[in-house]
């Protein structure tokens, strides 16, 4: 089976990408992706927050003891935090001991640290980069509106400063996705990924205090990249990768129908290992020989919104109520 497939610009030997994660921050994990069959992999994100917190810790350490004694300037000599660079050495490392495309990942505040970052990763011979677009509106002044122009004016400017494709990685919070893709269509991204899985802290009700909390995503989190990939996919110029869910290949496969040119994947590989990926790949091959198709090109998009038999399938979610009786829905959860 031909598994091969092009997602922005750049050619896959077969649909799967490993997303941003501690995955591929691990050298060792790295290879071990590749070999077990991975197409590409996007290098956990280089954060700015990330990067300035560690500087504010950096000088803190630094200047403890400078108030020691009156005639004391300063205790250590004048150095500064490397901030970006060790990330960007060992983003070249990566790029220099893998064969797949590795694509770095970038989630900045500042307008120009995007483009700074951008023009830094490029020159690590990375073969493309993916932002991640994501803002808590906090200022009750700023418009939605405003958030969006933003968004789309960085990537514009990314795109003028790098060679490189570049994609961008979308929560679902908007309030027209169609819009503002259609807006970063325009602005000639070469990709988007549909959706991120964002971090959400929670409470420790019993003593009282915010805690860490990370939940791997589990199938039925498919649905929502499924219904806008089948939406979409028609609609946009540019290569849709699905992600948020994505376990199993029979789940890559359905992706692939509905018109998505790749997949990211990563909880399902913290559940059953890095060698899981060998049996997703050999799962779509498997599909593929029982339907009789020999490539991806054969049947990707099958089962858009534009080439389904029923064109508002996708499009009917709220009314549930309307297609099930009470008694279906509890035959279907049980």
């Amino acid at each position: 089976m031909n598994l091969q497939t092009n997602y922005m610009g750049l050619t896959l030997k077969n649909p799967i990408i490993v997303g941003a994660s501690g995955l591929t921050s691990d050298l060792e994990s790295i290879k071990e992706l590749e070999v077990n069959g991975a197409a590409a992999i996007v290098i956990k994100s280089l954060f700015q927050e990330e990067i300035q917190l560690e500087n504010l810790k950096f000088d803190e350490y630094l200047n403890r003891y400078n108030d020691l004694h009156a005639e004391m300037l300063n205790h250590y000599p004048n150095i500064r935090h490397a901030g970006a660079k060790e990330h960007l050495y060992w983003v070249k490392q990566v790029k220099q001991t893998v064969d797949i495309p590795v694509i770095a990942s970038i989630n900045a505040i500042d307008e120009h640290t995007w483009i700074d970052y951008a023009k830094a990763l490029e020159e690590t011979g990375v073969d493309g980069l993916e932002l991640n677009f994501y803002n808590i509106p906090k200022d009750a002044q700023l418009t939605g509106e405003d958030i969006e122009e933003k968004q789309v004016q960085i990537l514009k400017k990314v795109k003028e400063s790098v060679k490189i494709p570049v994609s961008v990685k979308l929560s679902p919070y908007y309030t027209n996705i169609t819009d503002f893709l259609k807006r970063l269509d325009d602005a000639k991204v070469d990709g988007v990924v549909l959706f991120n899985r964002l971090f959400q802290p929670d409470i420790d009700v019993e003593n009282e205090v915010e805690v860490k909390s990370f939940t791997l995503s589990n199938e039925s989190d498919n649905r929502l990249p499924l219904i806008w990939t089948a939406l979409l996919s028609d609609q946009l110029k540019t290569d849709i990768s699905s992600s948020t869910g994505i376990m199993t290949s029979e789940d890559v496969v359905k992706m692939l129908l509905t018109g998505a040119a790749s997949v990211q994947i990563v909880s399902t590989l913290y559940k059953n290992k890095i060698e899981y990926l060998n049996t997703i790949i050999k799962g779509i091959e498997n599909w593929m020989k029982s339907k009789n198709y020999n490539s991806i090109k054969s049947f990707k998009g099958k089962l858009s919104k534009k080439n389904m038999k029923d064109p508002w399938a996708f499009e009917r979610v709220q009314y549930i109520k309307m297609l099930y009786s009470k008694e279906e829905i509890f035959e279907i959860n049980r």
